[in-house]
């Protein structure tokens, strides 16, 4: 039986040392850091996902802002408001949520935020700095995972990592951040996805299996390797007649028979999805400091 990492113990301590450091910036540049999060639109699962994000903010005190606007606000008004928060020293990180009404392009959208604010970490100038290997502001869910690792004590270290995705949000960044030659990393890389005729054949190779493919309980047991780390980034929404909400919350992973399996396991809900609010409170404060050792 898998140990399980326990991704809201891991998120609340990375919460309880930031709102420490907090503490000490505060007395530091008599000021606390500040970050605005920009929404358009009505789409339910941002707003919620939004709300939960200032709801952490205040708890471990970033003064945090929140923007929503009608979806039918132009490309120009919203490049406006970004441009506004760009030149505004009170706020140090700028996140527009995604996705975008259909009319608003996202990579014009990213590119206007200064890159010291990215604290999405989608910035070309950002992504670009985390495949060559700088110190940089990485994305926020491979980011977590990282921190996962790292608070089990799982070293990826000359380990074979296999991806399963190829997202710009998790499987292309997370596959550079463990190939990188530093602590916490060092790992030989695989990527998967679907043109892949069988997957299986790069699954059980891996010592660490990282699934964010967006397909519900995907890989099964036969897909693991015995003693396999099992990284579960997916979150999705399956029909379950025997619950109050008429669905359940499920991961890319057949968690409940993996779990035999691995070593250890993340689950859905509870794992990797915690760690993104706490490491883009990280991403915060590490623009912070960045921001303002640079005005001395």
């Amino acid at each position: 039986m898998a140990v399980i990492i326990d991704g809201k113990k891991v998120a609340a301590q990375v919460k309880a040392e930031l709102k420490e450091k907090i503490e000490f910036l505060k007395i530091k540049y008599n000021k606390v850091p500040g970050l605005v999060t920009i929404l358009v639109g009505n789409n339910p699962a941002s707003l919620s996902y939004v709300n939960s994000k200032v709801k952490a903010c205040r708890e471990i005190g970033i003064n945090s802002v929140f923007e929503k606007f009608d979806a039918a606000i132009t490309q120009d008004e919203l490049l406006s408001i970004i441009k506004k928060y760009n030149n505004d020293e009170n706020f140090h990180g700028i996140l527009v949520q995604l996705p975008l009404p259909e009319h608003l392009k996202e990579d014009v959208v990213i590119e206007s935020i200064n890159p010291l604010k990215d604290v999405d970490g989608f910035h070309p100038y950002n992504v670009g700095n985390l495949v060559i290997g700088k110190d940089t502001l990485y994305p926020c869910t491979p980011y977590g995972i990282l921190e996962l690792l790292f608070r089990y004590s799982i070293n990826p270290s000359g380990k074979h990592v296999v991806v399963v995705g190829r997202s710009n949000i998790v499987g292309k960044p997370i596959a550079n951040m463990l190939l990188q030659k530093k602590d916490g990393a060092n790992a030989v890389v695989t990527i998967c996805h679907s043109a892949a005729k069988d997957l299986t054949i790069y699954t059980k190779q891996a010592d660490i299996l990282i699934a964010a493919i967006g397909k519900p309980l995907f890989i099964k047991e036969d897909m693991v390797k015995e003693g396999a780390v099992v990284i579960d980034v997916g979150i999705n929404r399956i029909e379950d007649n025997t619950t109050e909400k008429g669905y359940r919350i499920v991961g890319d992973v057949d968690f409940e028979n993996v779990v035999n399996k691995a070593s250890f396991i993340t689950p859905v809900p509870g794992g990797v999805g915690l760690m993104t609010v706490a490491m883009l409170l990280k991403n915060t404060i590490t623009a912070f400091e960045k921001i303002e050792s640079l005005k001395n």
